[in-house]
C-alpha cells in the first residue's frame, strides 16, 4: 500500500494557466524557456506532457524549467520518464547530464548517472558532421549537441575518477572548438588528477584571464605551488581563489602536525575495540601531503587530493617482499594527509569528523573492502 506524501513530498502550488497565444503549448514552453521565463516555461510545458503524455520532449522541457526554478526533485521525475518514453532521446539525456552531473551536489551515483547520460547522448551524436552557424555566433543541430554531452562528459569522467577518460572527451571539443574553455578546464583537472603536473600547471596558467574559472585556475595552480615545496607562492593563488570565491573555498582548517596528531590519537583511543584489534601492528601515520611514488604507483594514479592511503595488501592475504616498501618497513601502513584533510573542511568540528571517516575508509581497505563498498557504508 502506498504511502501517504510527508508535507515535504506535497505537491508545489498550482501553476498559472499556459499563455501559449497562438502556438502550442511545448512551442510555447520552448520559448519561454529560450527567454529565460521559467515559471511560464514551466506552465506550457505540464499541460503539454499532460496534454501528449508519451511525447518525450514535453517531459524534457517540464525537467528543464524545473532544474531553473531549482526543484530537482521533480526535475529528476519529469527526465526519468521522458527517458522511459525514448532512452535515445537527445534533449533529454543532456537535460539529466548536466542535472547529474553539473546541479545536484557530488556524490559517487550522483556522478555516476552524470556519465552514464553524458556518455550515452555522446555515443548518438558524436558522428555527426559540423553544422553551419545558426545565425546567432552558435552551432546548430546534433553537431552542437555532440560538443555540449562531450564537455559534460569530461567533467562527469573526472567526477568519478575516469581522468584519462576526460581528456579524452576534452580533446575531442578542443579539436574542433579549439578555444573552448569549458573543455580546456576540463583537460587542465584531469591532467592534474593523472599526476602530470608539469602539463597541468601550464593548462592552469592559460585559464588565470577566465572570468569564469579563474578561481579555480589559481586554486589547482596552489595546489601545485605547494606540492612543489613553494608555499608563499602557492599562498598567493590560494589568496586569489579565495578573494575571486569565496563561496567556494575556505581558509584551510590547518592544524599544527603536534595538533593534529593529538586529535588523531584520541580518536584511535576512542575506537571500537575490533577495530584496535586489526589495526594492532599497523602503523597510522600523519603526513602533509601524498608522496608522487604513493600517487603513480597503480593504473589510474591517485588523485593528489586524497585525504588518506592504505598501503600494503588486506589483512586476509599474506604479506610478502614486494609489499614492503623498504627494509625494516612494516607491510602494512595507514597514511592521513594532514593539508589535504584542511582543505576538504571548513570548521575544526568538521575537520575532527572527516578525520573519523577518512581512518575508518582506510580501515575498511585494511580489511579488504573496496572503493564501492565503501561508499554504499558512508565511507567515501
Amino acid at each position: 500500500m502506498r504511502q501517504e506524501p510527508t508535507a515535504q513530498h506535497r505537491e508545489a502550488p498550482p501553476l498559472a494557466l499556459c499563455d501559449a497565444k497562438d502556438e502550442g503549448p511545448l512551442d510555447a514552453a520552448q520559448r519561454f524557456a529560450d527567454a529565460e521565463q521559467w515559471e511560464q516555461a514551466l506552465s506550457c510545458a505540464a499541460q503539454a506532457s499532460a496534454l501528449m503524455p508519451n511525447e518525450p520532449l514535453a517531459h524534457a522541457e517540464r525537467g528543464r524549467a524545473l532544474v531553473a526554478l531549482e526543484r530537482v526533485d521533480e526535475a529528476k521525475l519529469a527526465y526519468a520518464r521522458a527517458l522511459a518514453i525514448d532512452p535515445e532521446h537527445r534533449d533529454a539525456l543532456l537535460g539529466a547530464a548536466h542535472l547529474y552531473a553539473v546541479v545536484l551536489p557530488s556524490s559517487r551515483e550522483v556522478d555516476e548517472l552524470g556519465v552514464i547520460y553524458a556518455e550515452r547522448g555522446f555515443e548518438l551524436t558524436r558522428e555527426a558532421p559540423p553544422a553551419a552557424d545558426d545565425g546567432g555566433g552558435h552551432e546548430a543541430g546534433e553537431w552542437a549537441l555532440a560538443l555540449e554531452f562531450a564537455r559534460v562528459a569530461a567533467m562527469a569522467l573526472n567526477d568519478v575518477g575516469r581522468n584519462a577518460e576526460a581528456i579524452a572527451r576534452a580533446d575531442w571539443v578542443l579539436t574542433r572548438a579549439k578555444d573552448d574553455p569549458e573543455a580546456a578546464f576540463e583537460k587542465a583537472v584531469g591532467l592534474f588528477e593523472r599526476c602530470r603536473f608539469d602539463d597541468a600547471k601550464v593548462a592552469f596558467q592559460r585559464l588565470l584571464d577566465d572570468p569564469v574559472r579563474a578561481a579555480h585556475a589559481h586554486y589547482h595552480l596552489g595546489l601545485l605551488l605547494e606540492r612543489q615545496g613553494t608555499q608563499a607562492e602557492a599562498d598567493k593563488h590560494f589568496a586569489k581563489a579565495l578573494a575571486a570565491s569565496p563561496d567556494h573555498f575556505a581558509p584551510p582548517v590547518l592544524l599544527t602536525p603536534a595538533e593534529f596528531r593529538k586529535e588523531l590519537d584520541a580518536l584511535l583511543e576512542g575506537l571500537d575495540p575490533d577495530v584496535k584489534r586489526d589495526l594492532a601492528g599497523v602503523p597510522v601515520e600523519v603526513e602533509d601531503l601524498p608522496r608522487i611514488d604513493d600517487l603513480t604507483t597503480g593504473e589510474p594514479p591517485l588523485s593528489p587530493t586524497i585525504l588518506g592511503l592504505f598501503r600494503g595488501p588486506p589483512l586476509h592475504e599474506a604479506c610478502s617482499p614486494e609489499d614492503v616498501a623498504a627494509p625494516g618497513a612494516p607491510c602494512r601502513s595507514i597514511a592521513l594527509y594532514r593539508k589535504n584533510l584542511a582543505r576538504a573542511v571548513k570548521t575544526r568540528d568538521e575537520l575532527v569528523q572527516q578525520l573519523r571517516v577518512t581512518l575508518l575508509h582506510e580501515v575498511g581497505h585494511l580489511r579488504g573492502e573496496d572503493d564501492g563498498e565503501l561508499a554504499a557504508r558512508g565511507l567515501e
